[in-house]
């Protein structure tokens, strides 16, 4: 599936759902069904600057995509994460480098997420799109 279609499959799930309450539910079972990060990748190296809680993101590249895992201390920052590695995972690093991530707004989270979140939900995505640019330029 394109980078696209995992946005608009997003967005769609998201429109189900009228209250932001159930909304962050979604976002905290996301959360909860992200398997757990290998301890082997909870280093500095791959905690995220700029996020309130801490958020480990580790990249490999695997026959020519960028695939992502991920774990948070918190519970709603692991959703958020989660959120990002499902539509972001498994992509070329041209496609990612390429994408116009504009989901997020599209559910609302930019409007419901408190200052600090919103700027730990943005260094997560500038992670992910160093991630790329590193491994495009292998």
């Amino acid at each position: 599936m394109s980078i696209e279609d995992l946005q608009e499959e997003v967005i769609e799930e998201f429109s189900a759902f009228d209250d932001w309450m159930d909304k962050y539910q979604m976002i905290i079972d996301l959360g909860s069904g992200q398997p757990p990060l290998d301890p082997a990748y909870k280093t500095e190296d791959n905690l995220i600057d700029g996020c309130q809680s801490r958020v480990w993101l580790h990249a490999e590249m695997r026959d020519g995509l960028v695939h992502f895992e991920a774990d948070s201390d918190a519970i709603i920052t692991k959703g958020l994460i989660a959120l990002l590695i499902r539509v972001l995972s498994a992509h070329t690093p041209q496609e990612l480098l390429a994408s116009d991530v504009h989901f997020i707004d599209a559910i609302g989270l930019t409007q419901h997420l408190s200052p600090t979140r919103s700027n730990g939900l943005l260094s997560m995505l500038k992670q992910i799109k160093a991630y790329a640019l590193a491994y495009s330029a292998q």
